[in-house]
């Protein structure tokens, strides 16, 4: 795991610093021909009040403005239900033109996607992001948006007011008593965490950490390692016996989420960048970064990433011209810059820019600078197929006393080994 680590560093900081770099050539045009036509529905994936939706509704109006024969329909997401609603779609036929792929582009929905390494923009893909999205052939199937690089997001003053800064955090020791310091600040939540629909990235951003070199190729070779996974959900359960977690931890949302980091009245969250951009639209003087996730077994600190947003096209659709034209039009330097700086992320194609705001300094400190590991979502490689809602309750029933984490490890333990055996 060391080795694969170093090599995923050393590529992210490669193959980013040279996106961060390089300036967004000109925008150019639209493919050139007869004009493509027709209807696409794209599920987007996103929150209808997300910065990255406006921003995509915003380059689609261009789209469709330079092919007027072809219209965009952008459907939001429905919420925690997104990857259900996915797996009922394909499963009736009754499947989108273009849909998000929420990481699982070529483990889980390479089977139903066009490959798309020979369009004109693929010389452009992100080396960083080849482990994640490319199969043994070299084929990929979404367009990525943005490179996806997350780590525990945080408030600059309300972490400066408790007596700490971002280089103090080496140890999840650290972090719990930042934490307790936040706790004693007037209308602060240490740990914001909005209910089911954020739960379960508190326990995969932990999770890389807990395991060694040797115990993750036990997990990949279809052993459950309980006594490591529940030292993931031992740490939730001292944070809940804490009273570190937001009070309306079942009631909060997405925007929720936003506000409190917008307004400081939460000190952490665990989510990807674009929980930043959101905070934003509420306070733009915000003061807010991100730092690496502590590990729990003493090794260095980490970032997580992968493939986030990016856009895939069904093998049956009946418009693929203009399904193929609209990725073209999105991947257009300018365009991907933009979408890119919205989702708080680096684009996810060489020849854009990276335009990170608020959270350019984390950048260039930590995967510039620091050249922090980069180490893929846990469940993504580590857990079977599905496993994913019973990642997410589990962690919500140890956060709401519903459940000890020595049985809510047993919960993932069973599902892991259903799952296991039904092909990862």
């Amino acid at each position: 795991m060391k080795s694969r680590l170093a090599i995923a560093a050393a590529a992210v900081s490669i193959s980013l610093a040279l996106a961060g770099c390089s300036g967004a050539s000109s925008a150019g045009s639209p493919p050139s021909g007869s004009g493509p036509s027709g209807s696409l529905e794209v599920q987007t994936g996103l929150a209808v009040d997300s910065k990255l939706m406006a921003t995509l509704k915003s380059v689609t109006a261009g789209f469709e403005k330079a092919n007027p024969n072809v219209t965009i329909n952008l459907v939001p997401s429905p919420g925690s239900t997104y990857e259900s609603n996915m797996k009922v779609r394909l499963a009736s036929g009754n499947i989108p033109d273009i849909w998000w792929t929420h990481g699982w582009s070529r483990d889980r929905y390479s089977k139903f996607l066009m490959p798309l390494q020979k369009e004109s923009w693929a010389k452009d893909f992100n080396p960083a992001l080849d482990a994640a999205m490319k199969d043994s052939n070299g084929a990929f199937y979404a367009m990525p948006i943005d490179t996806d690089i997350a780590g525990l997001i945080y408030n600059k003053d309300v972490l400066a007011k408790a007596g700490y800064k971002a280089s103090d955090i080496k140890t999840w020791d650290d972090f719990t008593k930042a934490a307790e310091a936040m706790k004693k600040l007037n209308g602060v939540s240490p740990i914001y965490v909005a209910g089911t629909s954020s739960v379960g990235n508190v326990a995969d951003w932990i999770a890389p950490g807990a395991f060694s070199a040797s115990d993750l190729k036990k997990m990949s070779a279809g052993t459950f390692l309980s006594t490591n996974y529940k030292k993931v959900l031992d740490l939730v359960a001292t944070w809940t016996k804490d009273g570190l977690f937001n009070p309306d931890y079942s009631s909060g949302t997405s925007d929720s989420m936003a506000k409190a980091l917008a307004q400081g009245q939460t000190g952490f969250e665990f989510s990807q960048n674009a929980a930043a951009n959101n905070a934003l639209q509420y306070n733009p003087d915000a003061k807010l970064g991100y730092m690496p996730v502590p590990s729990l077994n003493g090794g260095p600190s980490y970032l997580i990433g992968g493939e986030m947003n990016a856009y895939g096209i069904s093998k049956t659709t009946k418009n693929p011209s203009a399904a193929k034209a609209f990725l073209a039009y999105l991947a257009l330097p300018t365009n991907e810059t933009k979408l890119a700086a919205s989702a708080g992320s680096a684009p996810g194609l060489t020849n854009a820019k990276a335009e990170l705001g608020v959270l350019q300094s984390s950048y260039d400190t930590f995967v510039l600078k620091e050249k922090s590991p980069l180490v893929p979502y846990f469940d993504r490689v580590y857990l079977p197929n599905g496993s994913w809602d019973t990642m997410v309750t589990s962690t919500d029933a140890v956060v709401t006393n519903q459940s000890t984490s020595a049985a809510a490890t047993q919960q993932v333990a069973s599902t892991f080994q259903t799952l296991y055996g039904q092909g990862k």
